[in-house]
């Protein structure tokens, strides 16, 4: 990576940082909580605008360190871990696959777009309650049935968490995309990854 993508990644990292520490509502669930936030957005734009690894690296540095500073500090290995994959994926079906970075029409660039996004947040529906249970009860020692009841409850704000991030994720970097090619500061992910 050169300088130009560190500071990418490291901008990216701090608005996911902004979206989880200071754009979330905590909710209380039993010895622990869960939060409706917006970092899940700001790493979905990263992979979006940045490609798969770059976009996945922002997201976990950045989602890591607000688990650190925010009370969520038992969560902070498996943030690293759904936010790298959620990066990766959707870093994958937008670039890989739809090839967002070339010239496409808007109607191309809309759908691909929401469906790279959606891809993302599908995996983080069931990885996160899923891996949020096994390292609950085998990495923390918290009781099966503690564990499985915070997962269940957990899904729920994991459900919304990318409902939104699939919106908002599409609708900034769809209005994102034509400033940044108009000025000269559009990523092309095929000649950087």
């Amino acid at each position: 990576m050169n300088g130009k993508k560190i500071a990418q990644v490291g901008l990216m990292a701090a608005l996911c940082y902004i979206g989880f520490a200071f754009m979330k509502l905590d909710i209380p669930v039993g010895p622990e909580k869960t939060a409706f936030h917006f970092g899940n957005t700001f790493c979905v734009l990263a992979a979006l605008l940045l490609g798969g690894l770059p976009g996945g690296l922002a997201g976990a540095i950045g989602m890591t360190i607000a688990d650190l500073m925010t009370g969520y500090v038992t969560s902070a290995p498996k943030t690293f871990f759904l936010k790298l994959c959620i990066g990766l994926i959707v870093g994958l079906v937008a670039h890989k696959g739809f090839k967002l970075s070339k010239s496409h029409d808007a109607k191309y660039i809309t759908k691909a777009t929401i469906i790279s996004s959606a891809c993302g947040m599908l995996f983080n529906i069931f990885a996160d309650p899923i891996v949020g249970y096994f390292y609950k009860m085998y990495l923390l020692g918290v009781p099966q049935d503690i564990s499985s009841a915070l997962a269940k409850m957990s899904s729920i704000t994991t459900f919304v968490n990318a409902v939104v991030a699939v919106i908002c994720a599409s609708l900034f970097y769809l209005a994102l995309r034509p400033a940044l090619k108009k000025s000269g500061l559009f990523v092309d992910v095929r000649n950087t990854n």
